[in-house]
């Protein structure tokens, strides 16, 4: 990557909170807004430039098209539709795979061949969905996974100890979505392990690690039911992932990847694991010593998302 480049395809709310992120983080060189509506993607451009004199970097940004991803480090797709009223999980899934196969098809004919980063919803299902509609390796086609999730997890968990969530070192895994799970095994804070910052203080109890759980679970359905989306934490969380790729940092991110038998669940799917990213995508997946439990509920969670790219043919 000579140069770091992003296309964005999809100015909706999670697109344009991306794109708002990158710009005020200036975690790229040049960003390129795609949309079905190109006169959006028009007006997105313009209204992001108006305010580069408040940016901490020069950055070039345009709407374009599918062209512009021929040279570009990054194509994040966010790109997707919404749950009709009586419709069912498979019918969104499906309609949501068709785009993301069209997205995919119109980004590899430009001769792209940096990393897709995929944050559509499902977003375990469309991130495999696209690694196989580009024919790209398996290290550069990844989902955000439960990267929100976990930003979340550690928001909840500073809430109780009173301890910045940056020094809180703890990952959700397996789907973007109700079976998801915490790996309290391996949870710390400052280096010192969660049950025994759990013994040493009065202000939380091992009843309180339950109730934190759920209350990340079922964030988003909070949200979507006082906002009715949930857009500005993922836009950062992509942001985060694109300063991995971008920085080459080598860094641990809980991300949507293909499980190539790192651990001991179904290999042909896409599912939130520990990851290090760096400039050539995926390094490898990490692997954590997990309890019984965690590893049962990880498979579970294999096991649905499997089940649903059968149902939609893959």
């Amino acid at each position: 990557m000579e140069k770091s480049k992003v296309v964005v395809v999809g100015t909706g709310f999670v697109g344009m909170s991306y794109a708002y992120a990158l710009v005020n983080q200036g975690a790229a060189e040049e960003l390129v807004l795609i949309d079905i509506d190109h006169e959006k993607a028009v007006g997105e451009a313009m209204d992001l430039n108006h305010g580069m004199a408040f940016a901490p970097r020069k950055m070039n940004i345009s709407a374009g098209t599918y062209d512009n991803c021929k040279d570009a480090g990054l194509v994040v797709i966010t790109a997707g539709v919404n749950q009709k009223d009586g419709e069912t999980r498979i019918q969104l899934l499906n309609r949501n795979a068709t785009i993301v196969k069209s997205v995919v098809r119109s980004v590899m004919a430009s001769g792209f061949d940096g990393i897709l980063l995929v944050a559509s919803n499902p977003v375990d299902i469309l991130a495999y969905v696209a690694w196989k509609e580009s024919g790209l390796d398996k290290s550069r086609v990844i989902g955000s996974g439960t990267s929100l999730d976990t930003a979340r997890l550690r928001y909840e968990i500073s809430s109780y100890v009173n301890i910045d969530p940056r020094n809180v070192h703890a990952y959700i895994l397996g789907e973007h979505g109700d079976s998801e799970f915490v790996v309290w095994s391996n949870a710390n804070i400052g280096g010192k392990p969660i049950f025994d910052v759990i013994n040493s203080m009065d202000e939380i109890n091992f009843e309180n690690l339950e109730h934190i759980y759920e209350n990340v679970r079922d964030a988003a359905y909070e949200i979507i039911k006082r906002k009715r989306a949930t857009y500005w934490g993922i836009g950062m969380a992509l942001v985060r992932i694109t300063r991995a790729i971008f920085n080459n940092e080598n860094r641990i991110m809980p991300i949507s990847v293909l499980n190539d038998g790192v651990y001991s669940i179904e290999k042909d799917v896409y599912i939130g694991l520990p990851a290090v990213l760096n400039r050539e995508g995926v390094h490898h997946v990490v692997h954590f010593a997990l309890s019984p439990k965690e590893k049962d509920k990880l498979a579970a969670s294999a096991k649905i998302l499997k089940d649903n790219l059968t149902n939609i043919g893959y």
